[in-house]
C-alpha cells in the first residue's frame, strides 16, 4: 500500500496507471524527490483521496467513505471525462480509420466497424453527461454494457476484417506489413481504452457512490451470465436477415407470420449466441456469412 510519505517519483516509475492518475488530479511532472504528501499539498489536492484512488487501482483496496473528499474526487472524475471525450476517443477513432481504410471497401465492413465505434462513443457521451450533471441515483449506468461495445469492436475486427489486396504483387508484402502494424496498434489502443474506462466506472461505483450515500459496503453487481456461442437456427437466421434489413419487431413478425414476443425471443437468442449486440455488428455477421447481399 502506498503512503503519504512515499516519494511520488517512485509511484510514477513503478505503476503503469500512475501517470494517468496524477494528470487527472491536476498534478504535473518534474516532482523531484518530493513525497506524495508534499506534491498533493502544493497543488491543493486532498492527499487521502489521492491515495485512496491509487491504492484502489493498484491493490483493489476500497477506502472508507470518511477518507474521501468528494469535491477532490469529482474533479478527478471530471478530468477523466474530458480526457475521454476530447482526446482519447477522437484519437482512437483516427487510428481506427487508418487501420480499416485500406481494407476492401466493397464489403462495406470497414464502414460498419466505424459505425459500431461511433455508437460506443455516443454511449460514453450520454454516460458522462448524466454524471457531470450529478445524476448518479436516477441513472444507474450499466458500465459493463458500454465496455462490451469496445469488446465487440475488437471481436469484429479479429473475425471479419476484410484483407486488402495490393495492386502490384511486388508491393504486397510491404503493404500487408503496414496494415498489420496499424491493426496491432489499434487493437492495443482498444484494449487499453476498454480497461481504462472499466477502471473509471469502478472508481465511481466503489468509491464515489458509497461516499455520497455514506455506505462503505455497497452491494456488488451480479455478474451477467456469459453468452453461449452456437449456430443460429433457421428461424433465427430468418429473423436476423430482417433485422439487418432495418425492419422493426412488428414488421418482422408480419413478414415471418410469427408473434412479436417470438421475434424478441429470437433476437435475444441471436445476440447471446453471436455475442454481438449492435445492428452494425449483426450486419457484418450477415454479410460475411452470406445471409444478405450488399444491395439488401
Amino acid at each position: 500500500m502506498y503512503k503519504s510519505t512515499d516519494k511520488i517519483c517512485d509511484l510514477m516509475a513503478h505503476e503503469e496507471d500512475a501517470i494517468q492518475i496524477i494528470s487527472r488530479f491536476g498534478l504535473e511532472m518534474g516532482v523531484g524527490e518530493q513525497t506524495i504528501q508534499q506534491v498533493c499539498a502544493s497543488h491543493g489536492v486532498h492527499t487521502p483521496t489521492f491515495l485512496a484512488v491509487v491504492n484502489y487501482k493498484v491493490y483493489k483496496q476500497r477506502p472508507q467513505p470518511d477518507e474521501i473528499d468528494i469535491p477532490t474526487l469529482q474533479r478527478f472524475l471530471h478530468n477523466a471525462h474530458t480526457y475521454f471525450l476530447e482526446f482519447r476517443l477522437p484519437l482512437l477513432r483516427r487510428s481506427l480509420i487508418e487501420a480499416i481504410i485500406p481494407a476492401d471497401p466493397t464489403t462495406r465492413i470497414p464502414g460498419l466497424i466505424l459505425r459500431c465505434y461511433d455508437e460506443f462513443v455516443e454511449e460514453i457521451r450520454t454516460h458522462i453527461e448524466h454524471e457531470n450533471a450529478g445524476r448518479f441515483d436516477e441513472h444507474e449506468h450499466d458500465d459493463r454494457r458500454i465496455t462490451d461495445k469496445l469488446a465487440e469492436i475488437k471481436s469484429l475486427i479479429i473475425k471479419y476484417y476484410p484483407s486488402p489486396e495490393a495492386k502490384e504483387q511486388s508491393q504486397l508484402t510491404h503493404f500487408k506489413s503496414q496494415i498489420t502494424y496499424h491493426l496491432i496498434s489499434v487493437m492495443s489502443d482498444l484494449w487499453h481504452t476498454e480497461q481504462d474506462f472499466a477502471d473509471h466506472c469502478a472508481i465511481e461505483d466503489d468509491i464515489l457512490r458509497p461516499t455520497l450515500t455514506g455506505k462503505g459496503d455497497r452491494k456488488k453487481k451480479e455478474n451477467r451470465p456469459s453468452a453461449e456461442s452456437g449456430e443460429l437456427s433457421e428461424r433465427e437466421r430468418d429473423v436476423l436477415i430482417q433485422v439487418v434489413r432495418g425492419l422493426s419487431n412488428k414488421e418482422i413478425a408480419d413478414v415471418l407470420c410469427i408473434s412479436m414476443h417470438t421475434v424478441v425471443t429470437h433476437r435475444k437468442h441471436i445476440t447471446a449466441k453471436l455475442n454481438i449486440h449492435s445492428i452494425a455488428g449483426l450486419t457484418i455477421y450477415a454479410i460475411v456469412n452470406k445471409l444478405v447481399d450488399l444491395p439488401q
